[in-house]
């Protein structure tokens, strides 16, 4: 019995190391981590596809929340179309990915132009509006800045934060990826995402 203690003991510092390099060699994302993931900013907006939008809506699945407007000359388009093909990679894994995007543009983007506007990269993708003050109170509970820049012809344009957040299964903000990654960061992440528990 002293021998067996013995080598119980002896055996438990090599399976700590043999966790620890385990735990070690995970993958990890590729977007900036939340360390501890918390939850969503809890919010209602008025939906792209008629419906509600809220987090407890997409639950149990990984949500990817971007944030632009539908006159953006080439952030916007270039995230959406990446995002759409981190999706069609995913193959069936696609069916618990949602992209909600939500407008910085209240003031043109209704809810058929951004359900249009979207159509155009991938008809799953959802749109999300509401009033000004909304928008606003959600953009900062999450840091997302967005300010009307003036253009020649009269009109305008708006600076706007590019990062996209990720929201796990069980509605919870994991990571943040910036700007300018591509299709096969997002497949890598989601699939992580999807596979957590």
């Amino acid at each position: 019995m002293k021998r067996r203690s013995l080598l119980l003991a002896a055996a438990l510092p090599l399976v700590s190391a043999v966790a620890r390099a385990a735990t070690a060699a995970a993958p990890a994302l590729k977007a900036g981590v939340f360390e501890p993931a918390q939850p969503a900013p809890d919010f209602t907006l008025d939906g792209s596809d008629g419906a509600r939008i809220a987090p407890a809506r997409f639950k149990g699945r990984v949500v990817a929340l971007v944030f632009g407007y539908t006159n953006c000359p080439a952030v916007c388009p270039t995230t959406l179309a990446t995002l759409a093909q981190a999706r069609k990679t995913l193959g069936a894994d696609a069916a618990d990915v949602q992209v909600l995007y939500v407008t910085v543009d209240p003031e043109r983007d209704d809810l058929a132009r951004i359900r249009q506007y979207l159509a155009a990269f991938d008809p799953t993708f959802v749109g999300a509006s509401g009033a000004p003050e909304r928008l606003a109170a959600l953009r900062k509970r999450l840091g997302i800045v967005a300010e009307k820049v003036p253009d020649p012809a009269g009109g305008y344009g708006i600076n706007h934060s590019s990062s996209i957040y990720l929201i796990d299964r069980a509605g919870r903000l994991r990571a943040m990826m910036p700007y300018g990654h591509d299709a096969k960061d997002y497949v890598h992440d989601f699939k992580l995402l999807l596979a957590a528990r």
